[in-house]
């Protein structure tokens, strides 16, 4: 059986482009599944993991509908089938570019 992974577009460039990859095999965790995945893109552990070998804060992995944070991380079992998204924060922000203008600053300080 075949694990299906979904790459998001800000990684794309570590995956040759491509927004899918089949892992051949049957891996019975997302460890193993990640390490299959390396094997072709080693690019993409760094992205993933840190140092210490710990999923990175901003980066959220779904095996199905369920994040493997609350599901055993690395450990998560698979299932024959599975089909795991790598899925990384998005933040958005105040467009601070007219702040230096005392009506913008007066304005963003009573902004709710």
């Amino acid at each position: 059986m075949s694990v299906t992974v979904h790459i998001p577009g800000p990684l794309r460039d570590f995956s040759q482009q491509r927004g899918e990859v089949q892992l051949a095999g049957s891996p019975a965790t997302l460890l193993e599944a990640l390490q299959l995945l390396w094997a072709t893109y080693p690019g993409l552990r760094d992205r993933l993991l840190t140092e210490e070998g710990h999923l990175r804060e901003h980066i959220n992995i779904f095996v199905g509908n369920e994040s493997v944070r609350y599901t055993g991380g690395l450990a998560t079992p698979l299932a024959p089938k599975a089909t795991v998204s790598i899925i990384p924060a998005i933040s958005g922000g105040l467009d601070c570019g007219g702040l230096d203008d005392p009506e913008h600053r007066r304005a963003a300080a009573f902004t709710p």
